[in-house]
Parts: C-alpha cells; structure tokens; sequence
C-alpha cells in the first residue's frame, strides 16, 4: 500500500517505521528537526525491549502536495492540528483512498453515520468543538474515513528517533459498524506491520473507553503536575475524577455507548500504571498547545446536546482553559515576570 503518515511524530513515526519495514511505500509528514533528521538519517524506532530499527529507505516531507497520491491516509496529528491541514488533504486521494483518524477525544465525525435510533435522533451532526469553522468537514469525506483508538505510547527522544514505551494495538472501525474489504486490507495491513489490529464493530465505545479517563485524568495532571498514581492515591483527586467520569458515562449511554469495564476499574488500571506524566502535563512542561477541547470540551458539547449537566467537567475545563490561555501568553512558560 501506498501509505501517508501526516504528522509523523512519536505515533505516526512508529507506525511509519513499522509500515516501511514491512515493505509498505510510506511518506511522512513532519517539519523542523524531525524533517531534517530523517532526510538525511533515516527513521530510528528503538522497540519496548530495547532493538532497534533503522529505516533509510522512507520519504519525508514538510508538504503534503508533494507526496502524492495515496491508498491510506492516517492522521496522528493532534485534534486541534487537523483543521489547519484539511483543504490540503484532497491532493492525497484517489477515488477509493481512506482515511484512518487517529486523534483523542470526541471526533468531529461522531454523529455521522452514527447507526440505530440514535443515528436517527442525532445524524449529520458536526461536533463544533473540534471542528468550529466546518473545514474537517468540508474536505474530508466522511465515506472515507475509518475511526480508530490508539493504545501504544511512544515519544519522540530525539529528531528522528522514537522510542516505545508499551503497547502495540490500534483498534479500527468503519463509522457504521459494518466489515468491509476496505477496513479488513487495512486491517492485514497493521498486523503485518507487527501491530495487533483487531475491527471493532463500536468503535464508539472504544473511543469513549480511552476518553473516559483523558478527560479527567489529563487535565488534573496538568493543573496539579501530578502523576497518574498521584491522582488516583490522593483522596480528593481520586474522587473529583471519578465525579468527572460519572457525568461523561451519563452523556455516553444517552447516546447508546457501552462502558463494558467498571468506574472503579479504570481508575484502578490507571493507578497501576504508576508514575506516569499524561500527555498533556508533558505538554505544559514542555510549553506546546493543550489539546483540551477534544478531550474536555467536546464532552462538554456533547452534554449540551443531551441536556446532560457537567458541572465538574465544566470546572475543570474552566481551569485548564485559563491555563492554556496563560501558556500561549508567555509564550510556553509559566514564568511570569
């Protein structure tokens, strides 16, 4: 297959690697240092258990007219990215091209071929908190896109080269929930990659499985510069999380979500994961964009939508919003003179 990776860093460069090793014609998109690194040096993917693989032979591009066009398209840029590069997309499709979203949160597509009553009640929705201005919809065709839910965890440790913390899953879902040719190729496609690939028929209820623990545990870790387990052992935290994750799972099965693992229990699995920074305190220490509305604010709108009252999420977002605000005015940095 002929894949395009648009914004490869620390996921989109392990699936580039993973991809290009199993004999895939992949581009990457990427920019600065990165670009630079992997022209001239090739992609390095250092494995959980410490091998290590160097791909030469791998395109890379700061422009995505340049790459071509493509049978797969997968977008790891983060939510609050994609509309920027939108109107660019188009020059990468053919007639039977996917597209594999693979953002946090609530996706702009969410109510589009939603399937039930549901569907019925809520079709052709977009979601406005990801997708304000309409340009993810206007130039992505939603026929083509295939939902996703990133489970690995990876960071980029130096221009070029990417290191796997743990995981090696992306579930991958049509947004009807049928099987399709299309999505099954796909589907090989990761698992000959290396990657564990299974077709979900909800993709949905995996979406909000994940989410369920961002929209809370993110934005404490953000606010606190606490760890996973901090939050969870510290009494208050523990239970304005919880409070957090009852009113999204209120909003989730108004819409015919499953939860099919207890509030207790995913709390539980993310205090085992110990002392672990979430992505988005890493992005305040290291002063870049908070990807808070896919993750906070959309459930948000989603609670509008169903007249479900979120006053902890709404607090909490009120919080982290300031904060993301106080970022970009001193230019990254908390350090106010």
């Amino acid at each position: 297959m002929k894949i395009c990776i648009v914004g490869a860093g620390a996921i989109g460069g392990m699936l580039g690697a993973r991809f290009a090793q199993a004999g895939h014609d992949v581009t990457l998109i990427l920019r600065g240092a990165n670009l630079t690194a992997v022209q001239q040096n090739g992609l390095k993917l250092i494995e959980e258990d410490g091998n290590e693989l160097l791909v030469k032979q791998i395109k890379a591009t700061s422009a995505l007219a340049e790459a071509g066009v493509q049978d797969v398209v997968i977008l790891t840029l983060k939510a609050h990215q994609v509309a920027a590069v939108a109107a660019e997309l188009p020059a990468l499709m053919h007639a039977g091209t996917r597209i594999i979203t693979m953002q946090n949160g609530i996706p702009w597509w969410y109510f589009h071929k939603l399937p039930g009553e549901m569907g019925k009640r809520y079709q052709g929705i977009n979601v406005q908190t990801v997708d304000p201005d309409g340009n993810i919809a206007k130039y992505i065709d939603v026929d083509r896109v295939i939902g996703s839910v990133v489970y690995p965890a990876s960071e980029v440790i130096s221009p070029g080269v990417i290191k796997v913390i743990e995981g090696n899953r992306f579930s991958l879902g049509e947004l009807d929930g049928s099987d399709t040719p299309s999505i099954r190729a796909i589907s090989e496609a990761f698992k000959g990659a290396g990657f564990k690939s299974p077709i979900s028929s909800d993709i949905r209820s995996e979406i909000w499985l994940k989410l369920w623990g961002n929209l809370s545990f993110n934005p404490i870790s953000a606010l606190t510069h606490a760890t996973l387990e901090d939050i969870c052992v510290f009494p208050a935290t523990r239970e304005l999380a919880a409070n957090m994750m009852r009113e999204a799972q209120i909003i989730g099965e108004k819409l015919g979500v499953q939860f099919k693992v207890s509030l207790e229990k995913r709390i539980n699995g993310a205090q085992a994961v110990g002392q672990h920074k979430t992505s988005m305190l890493q992005d305040v220490e290291l002063g870049r964009p908070l990807e808070f509305e896919a993750l906070i604010g959309s459930v948000m709108e989603l609670g509008r939508i169903t007249e479900t009252p979120t006053p902890n999420i709404n607090a909490v977002y009120a919080l982290v919003s300031l904060l993301a605000n106080k970022l970009q005015q001193h230019k990254g940095t908390l350090r106010i003179s």
